[in-house]
């Protein structure tokens, strides 16, 4: 058991809940991070059946005051954050590019893309007071450029406007900040955890949610050798 902390936002399912059952077993205290209390208490209920430390915290990455109150309690009952992983995302419409809402885009991008950056800047002062931090973007392949214009790429068909740009943007935030805070001893990194069958595509993935989150947990707990400003699938490196 270590005295490591770790928050994954999104958690009380899929990909979310099984990289913080993952940490859990690494020995991280979890903060199980659900924008729904009761489904986030349930999900904390059965990994606590488990044997893992886990807190459910009231999170709403697309709310100011939600994720600020959120890094308020942290800090008072932990003092230090090892580990952020933001993995809450939507997926918005399946409209052709010329068709999706402006409104649709909008909301996909608070979530997907304001959501980690404002989390991971209410997070920073808990981030910075720990010897050594990891924060993980959870991205995907169709934030890819190189991806998506390869005719060859399973996911060049796949011209979802909103969503897509919407993790081309989270990984230039992953660039961002881990120009910036590499001083500081805290490694970002994009993660690609791949076709996994989830609600977001109606468990038509063909990868299981202990696959995707392989790579999430492996940039989660890299030591202080371990890369930054990445973007990674469990095969190595990504096209930007």
């Amino acid at each position: 058991m270590t005295d490591k902390t770790a928050l994954v936002t999104g958690a009380n399912k899929s990909i979310g809940y099984e990289t913080a059952r993952r940490l859990g077993e690494a020995g991280y205290r979890v903060w199980l991070g659900s924008r729904d209390r009761e489904r986030g208490e349930a999900a904390a209920a059965e990994l606590r059946q488990k044997g893992h430390d886990v807190r459910v915290l009231d999170i709403d990455v697309a709310s100011d005051a939600s994720v600020e109150a959120a890094a308020t309690r942290v800090l008072q009952e932990d003092g230090r954050l090892d580990v952020l992983v933001n993995n809450a995302g939507v997926l918005g419409s399946m409209l052709a590019p010329s068709e999706e809402p402006i409104t649709i885009i909008k909301d996909v991008y608070e979530v997907n893309v304001f959501g980690p950056i404002r989390t991971t800047q209410a997070f920073l002062p808990l981030l910075k007071a720990a010897p050594r931090a990891n924060v993980v973007m959870v991205s995907s392949g169709l934030g890819s450029l190189g991806g998506l214009t390869d005719p060859a790429s399973e996911f060049y068909s796949i011209n979802i406007l909103g969503y897509n740009s919407s993790k081309t943007a989270l990984n230039a935030a992953t660039v961002a900040f881990s120009k910036e805070l590499a001083a500081a001893g805290i490694k970002v990194n994009s993660a690609d955890p791949g076709y996994t069958a989830t609600d977001f595509n109606g468990h038509s993935g063909y990868r299981t949610v202990g696959q995707a989150a392989e790579i999430i947990v492996r940039l989660a707990t890299l030591d202080e050798n371990g890369p930054t400003g990445g973007y990674f699938y469990d095969e190595g490196p990504l096209p930007w």
